[in-house]
């Protein structure tokens, strides 16, 4: 089969990047900051997943050991206006998720919270011990105002660096020594709005793990998803935004995370997705069950409940 070349085209979605923008005052608020990074503030207290700013080019991740960037780092923390954090959670541990995570955390004096895989990471990156949470799935965690549950859940497949990290991982590093570690579904629940939120961070699922859970609205990660058969691609809309009956759909990590944050967004290359598949399958699904479709603006801090 001839490689298909090129990529898909965003602009042909427009009209999906309408997500609300945050009133000063809102409850809370998101704000997606590049594949499945997610700060999620309502003003006095900020979580963030995965904290992804490094990075780094294609032909780095392929041929070199990868650092994280200071730079890159520092920009995008003062962009966002991120200094303090109550927590930075990783959705799985493969570089372009958790990669500057530990860092990230040591910067903004937060926990960071996860597997043990993410601990190797933080552990990796000189995170004090005392920063570092290593859960188990179901559990509930109290963060000020909010209430934060990992659940268990896959890599989409195929999933090119299985396995935990069973050591720390100190930069520079190999790709491949960012294992996928422990996948979750983050579940968070903001007690003073009432507001729920699920963030899947990567396009798998475990079939019945959000069996009873609640979100009324759901940032769901697409990559790799175009490239599945049109039955994943269905289930995995059952066994996510079915499943807590999430009336909103955001969805993140369809951009192409070799390039950096101060460049335009694009999709990733046909190459690793297909970005008109995935949209095609989950329009339909989205308009059958009366579930809002909608695609993020980078920086923007916005409120998707409304």
């Amino acid at each position: 089969m001839r490689l298909k070349l090129g990529r898909p085209d965003i602009a042909n979605y427009r009209e999906l990047f309408d997500v609300p923008g945050a009133d000063p005052d809102a409850a809370l608020s998101v704000t997606w900051l590049g594949v499945s990074t997610l700060l999620v503030d309502d003003g006095a207290t900020a979580l963030l997943t995965d904290g992804f700013f490094s990075r780094p080019g294609l032909l780095d991740v392929a041929l070199r050991r990868l650092t994280p960037s200071d730079s890159r780092i520092d920009y995008c923390l003062t962009r966002a206006k991120i200094n303090r954090l109550a927590a930075v959670l990783p959705v799985h541990t493969h570089f372009d998720h958790a990669m500057d995570s530990g860092i990230v955390a040591a910067r903004t004096g937060a926990r960071l919270i996860g597997g043990e895989s993410a601990a190797n990471i933080a552990r990796g990156q000189g995170l004090s011990a005392d920063q570092i949470v290593v859960t188990t799935s179901g559990q509930d965690l109290e963060l000020g105002p909010f209430t934060l549950t990992l659940i268990e859940s896959h890599h989409c497949p195929p999933d090119r660096f299985p396995g935990p990290i069973t050591a720390p991982v100190a930069p520079p590093a190999r790709a491949s020594a960012f294992r996928c570690g422990e996948a979750w579904s983050t579940l968070i629940h903001h007690a003073p709005s009432g507001r729920r939120l699920l963030i899947q961070g990567s396009a798998g699922f475990l079939p019945g793990a959000l069996d009873g859970r609640r979100a009324d609205v759901a940032y769901l990660g697409v990559g790799q998803l175009g490239v599945q058969p049109q039955d994943y691609i269905e289930h995995y809309w059952e066994q996510t935004v079915a499943a807590v009956g999430a009336r909103t759909v955001v969805l993140i990590h369809w951009d192409d995370f070799f390039r950096p944050l101060t460049e335009p967004m694009i999709a990733l290359p046909y190459a690793g997705d297909d970005l008109h598949v995935s949209m095609r399958v989950l329009s339909r699904l989205a308009q059958r069950d009366g579930v809002g479709l909608h695609l993020p603006t980078v920086w923007q801090r916005a409120d998707p409940w409304i």
